[in-house]
């Protein structure tokens, strides 16, 4: 379901911490830790932000699309499936289309198209229609 002012503040409520405030711990944790596993659960959260478009005005505060982008590159076959996935998620948005074309995307988007998990290859062929025919 999609988030609203309302909705968040109801969920949050007076003392909670802030979306804005929880994607950055999340963030945060993602680049203070090596362990693989950790790093796949913390992107797929992120992943999964970025498919609430009340989300994308923070997730292109923290930079979390170029995250996104960067992680096309790691060796993890999973950080590449939760990049893709994020960017994926967030790319309806054009102003998010523009980031990460901007930051080198596409051409790691169509590299990947090789990779040897059929998920991430269906969801970057998807991808690449939706970008381009922005």
């Amino acid at each position: 379901m999609f988030t609203n002012d309302q909705r968040q503040q109801e969920r949050t409520g007076r003392y909670g911490t802030s979306r804005v405030e929880f994607l950055q711990k999340l963030v945060t944790q993602f680049q203070n830790t090596s362990e693989d596993e950790t790093r796949e659960k913390i992107l797929a959260n992120l992943a999964n932000f970025a498919y609430d478009p009340y989300n994308y005005n923070f997730l292109r505060q923290l930079n979390v699309l170029e995250l996104f982008v960067d992680c096309l590159t790691e060796p993890n076959e999973k950080l590449v499936e939760f990049g893709i996935g994020g960017i994926c998620n967030s790319c309806v948005d054009p102003a998010n289309s523009a980031i990460v074309t901007t930051f080198g995307g596409i051409p790691l988007i169509i590299q990947c198209l090789s990779s040897p998990v059929r998920n991430t290859v269906s969801i970057r062929a998807f991808l690449l229609v939706d970008i381009v025919s922005l």
